[in-house]
């Protein structure tokens, strides 16, 4: 229990501090860290479908449908219904969306430069180990026969 602890603790406070910082730079594009997620999916593939989004954060329906209308209302997406069937939604970066990601990301370059400074042998490292853990979580949460 006190590894399971140990690293839950370090975990949780590491990345609680990194969306702080994270979330400081995106105060001024008016979104929020999880809104930033969807858009870095978005920027990296536009046109995922929301269950596709939903799968890559890890969140359910109940989280991401609001951070999509959020998003919708700030045009920087557009939902858009399946033709062939209606309950698939398509998200979809508008104009101001798009030109957004190099805004966002110029402004996160310098933090970013700043801990690559602070990390730089160990970042590929951490960033398998961080992975790989992910990956066993994951695999632990679907093969878990307790429920929440």
């Amino acid at each position: 229990m006190l590894i399971t602890h140990d690293i839950s603790l370090g975990l949780y406070s590491s990345s609680r501090l990194l969306i702080q910082l994270i979330q400081s730079k995106l105060l001024e594009y008016s979104l929020t860290y999880p809104q930033y997620l969807v858009m870095s999916e978005l920027w990296e593939s536009d046109g995922l479908r929301v269950n596709q989004i939903g799968e890559k954060l890890n969140l359910d329906s109940g989280t991401l449908t609001p951070l999509l209308k959020k998003l919708e209302s700030q045009n920087y997406i557009k939902r858009v219904r399946g033709e062939a069937d209606e309950r698939t939604v398509t998200a979809e970066l508008t104009y101001p969306g798009k030109s957004l990601q190099s805004r966002v990301e110029e402004s996160l370059k310098e933090m970013e430069n700043s801990l690559a400074e602070r990390f730089t042998e160990n970042t590929a490292e951490l960033n398998q180990t961080i992975q790989a853990l992910l990956e066993q979580l994951q695999t632990i949460k679907k093969e878990s026969t307790w429920k929440n």
